[in-house]
């Protein structure tokens, strides 16, 4: 059925590191049995998921959905899907992949590092002493890209040249670089990261990770959940353990906006005790303040 709607010979053909053999040998000896042609021209066999360093089954009671942690995730579906694919992509798809709340914890805060780059890079400047640096740094990020990705989807090392544009860019930064060559940098990150499904998203939300699911559930039993299993995000549970909480915020853009001029006059007022006291207020709910060298601030949730 699969050769009547798809040929002969396939382009690419997936499946798990345990169906190589024999599964996939038969497979390969009966098509070509039958065709004489090549059956496949690329093979992808992926690493298994684990939970705690064991393989994740519905056998061993280790099993959840990505829609169970889209349910009780605490952002919006846009910015929870970016942080599973930065988390799935920074593990080689042949190898194992370790699922937990600490390396989605590392994932979102990699991912609040870069999108707050991509905040400075929407900020005007009329300084250029660093712009000629930039066309170097982004034609070794986009070759260093591509090489990852022609060796057979090495999305490690792709994320990696992510990572050394952003830390050169950053040092660019402070020595002054333009509004024309930060929106090129931006415009970069977009390029490429769009192969990948990321750094598309205009706005970001920084608050802390909570957790996902710390005990993973088989979803076919109903099984006794405890309060330290039921630990999940944006979900805040009676526990003997100290967990974060998750803080919400009712304020708009425009009154944050409002605030945050309010404390820059106390600021300019000499008004510290003013000014300090916005500030804690705006952290209650959230919102974080970053004071600029130039006597201006920004905000990020």
């Amino acid at each position: 059925m699969s050769m009547k709607h798809l040929g002969e010979t396939f382009d690419i053909h997936g499946g798990g590191m345990d169906l190589i053999f024999p599964h996939h040998e038969n497979e390969i000896a009966q098509s070509c049995g039958a065709t004489g042609k090549e059956f496949a021209r690329y093979w992808i066999h992926n690493g298994f998921v684990q939970i705690n360093k064991e393989k994740m089954s519905k056998s061993l009671g280790n099993f959840f959905t990505i829609r169970e942690i889209f349910e009780k995730s605490e952002w919006p579906e846009d910015i929870t899907g970016e942080v599973l694919r930065y988390f799935l992509l920074s593990t080689h798809y042949h190898g194992p992949l370790d699922f937990s709340d600490h390396a989605l914890k590392e994932a979102k805060n990699t991912l609040n590092g870069l999108y707050d780059l991509f905040a400075r890079l929407a900020e005007s400047e009329t300084r250029t002493d660093a712009d000629p640096a930039v066309g170097g740094f982004i034609e070794r990020c986009r070759s260093d890209f591509r090489a990852a990705m022609d060796d057979d989807f090495n999305t490690p090392a792709a994320i990696a040249a992510f990572q050394g544009l952003k830390g050169e860019i950053n040092k660019l930064l402070g020595q002054g670089l333009s509004t024309t060559a930060r929106k090129t940098v931006r415009a970069e990150f977009r390029d490429l990261g769009e192969t990948l499904g990321l750094f598309q998203l205009d706005k970001w939300q920084f608050s802390p990770f909570v957790g996902v699911i710390s005990q993973a559930v088989e979803i076919d039993q109903a099984l006794p959940i405890t309060p330290r299993k039921s630990r999940a995000i944006g979900q805040v549970v009676e526990t003997d353990e100290a967990l974060p909480v998750k803080v919400k915020t009712t304020l708009t853009d425009d009154e944050i906006e409002m605030k945050l001029t309010e404390r820059n006059e106390a600021r300019r007022n000499k008004d510290f005790k003013k000014a300090d006291e916005i500030r804690k207020s705006l952290a209650s709910q959230g919102i974080i303040i970053e004071d600029k060298p130039d006597g201006t601030s920004r905000w990020k949730r």
